[in-house]
């Protein structure tokens, strides 16, 4: 069950990480909001589920930053015969951080609306067992003390079919 986690994971981050993946995203969203967003390095996409502030104790907070992760496993055997057949609950959590209060909620939202125009052009057969039909939830955190000042965080929530053996 771990292998399709990580398979999972690892889709997930190539597709963001692809020259036509979120960066992209980011710099055409940018330009029709007439704002000035960074584009996201690779050493800012995380695979792991850490909250903030444990990030920022063990050095490796940076902003902005995507963290995705496996949250959820469900076995629901959907296809009867085969060892696993059902959906993994997958979590992108983006967190932005500046140090004025001001515009940190609409750079927060920006950056997910990047995301989630890049789960649109992901939608169908990633491979291996696993399927992403194009759903997803967006919940927004409240601004809290923490990186440079003030940080905010926005979770895309989905799931992805899988099925394997």
């Amino acid at each position: 069950m771990v292998s399709i986690t990580n398979r999972a994971t690892s889709k997930l981050i190539q597709y963001l990480a692809a020259p036509s993946g979120l960066n992209t995203n980011i710099a055409a969203l940018a330009q029709v909001e007439n704002v000035t967003l960074s584009p996201l390095p690779s050493q800012h996409i995380f695979t792991e589920n850490v909250s903030s502030d444990i990030a920022e104790k063990s050095g490796e907070a940076k902003y902005a930053a995507i963290y995705v992760y496996c949250d959820k496993v469900v076995n629901s055997l959907t296809e009867k015969f085969r060892h696993f057949s059902g959906h993994l609950q997958m979590e992108i959590d983006v967190r932005v951080s500046q140090d004025r209060l001001e515009g940190v909620d609409r750079i927060s939202q920006l950056y997910a609306a990047a995301v989630t125009e890049t789960l649109n052009q992901m939608r169908g057969d990633w491979g291996q067992g696993l399927f992403y039909p194009g759903t997803y939830e967006i919940s927004f955190g409240p601004i809290k003390h923490g990186g440079r000042n003030f940080i905010k965080s926005a979770k895309i929530s989905f799931q992805v079919d899988a099925s394997i053996g």
